[in-house]
């Protein structure tokens, strides 16, 4: 399975550390209701959001970046938990969806994440995430049922894995 090429609708696609600057705009994203519902995943209000990323931001042992196109926050993406079970995690902001934004950068941060396997937790409604994932070396590892609160019910949920042999080039 080949590479995606660049995008022609986002010329620029840079990852760099999060700053401080960048959380009221990664704030108003996980705000979206249907970026919630895609993700089954809570929007937070601005204390439990501001205190959950300067918690992410102290702990040396999560690798976060913002992601940026063409200059602008589209977003963040995280690898987080013990060395043996790290997830990758990612967040979008809706303007920049379907774009090849989430594809380049997750490439991108994936080279700079050492040691595998990795892990990524997706509802499998959510299909252009787990495109991504696929594009980026992932593979479906397992499916679960799993309750979740944002939707109100149980919902099938895939783990994607990316073992050591997987190593995808930005």
């Amino acid at each position: 399975m080949g590479r995606p090429g660049p995008d022609p609708s986002t010329r620029d696609v840079v990852l760099r550390d999060v700053t401080e600057a960048d959380l009221p705009i990664l704030f108003d994203q996980q705000l979206d209701p249907e970026a919630n519902r895609m993700a089954a995943f809570p929007a937070r209000d601005r204390d439990a959001f501001m205190a959950h990323w300067t918690k992410i931001m102290a702990d040396e042992s999560v690798r976060q970046q913002t992601i940026l196109a063409d200059g602008q926050v589209a977003g963040n993406v995280v690898c987080f938990g013990p060395p043996d079970d790290r997830e990758i995690g990612y967040w979008i902001g809706r303007t920049f969806w379907g774009k090849g934004v989430a594809t380049r950068a997750l490439l991108a941060f994936l080279v700079q994440v050492e040691g595998r396997p990795l892990y990524a937790h997706v509802v499998s409604d959510n299909v252009g995430s787990i495109r991504v994932l696929e594009k980026c070396g992932f593979t479906v590892a397992r499916r679960v049922t799993e309750f979740f609160e944002q939707r109100g019910e149980e919902v099938e949920a895939v783990i994607l894995k990316l073992d050591a042999n997987d190593i995808p080039t930005a």
